[in-house]
């Protein structure tokens, strides 16, 4: 065993034993505890490099949620799909835009 998990064993306070469980049995669960804690540090850690965070919505993009780099910048699929539907109904926007346009121009031209 590593000199780092036998540290935690010397800093363990005197704690409570429950009913059944012997001390020796509790400094293992708490060994076994911080061993796995530092497993999976290790793993994140290692991970990291194939992680990226969404530019638009700020979340974490890795196995189960896809992302593409666009310009340099990482975007996740939900956005992407925000995007490519507001950029397909743009048509609609400046139709609409432009009707309210022409209407405001006649309701102009009444008042005068």
């Amino acid at each position: 065993m590593c000199a780092q998990a036998k540290k935690p064993e010397a800093e363990e306070a005197p704690a409570e034993v429950s009913e059944g469980q012997q001390p020796a049995d509790r400094r293992k669960m708490v060994i076994d505890s911080i061993v796995e804690g530092r497993k999976m540090e290790a793993y994140a850690e290692h991970r990291t490099k194939e992680m990226h965070a969404c530019w638009m919505c700020g979340a974490i993009c890795y196995r189960k949620k896809a992302a593409k780099n666009i310009g340099g910048r990482w975007i996740c699929i939900d956005c992407l799909k925000q995007l490519k539907e507001s950029l397909d109904t743009l048509s609609q926007w400046e139709e609409s835009i432009a009707l309210q346009r022409d209407i405001s121009r006649q309701l102009d031209d009444l008042k005068q």
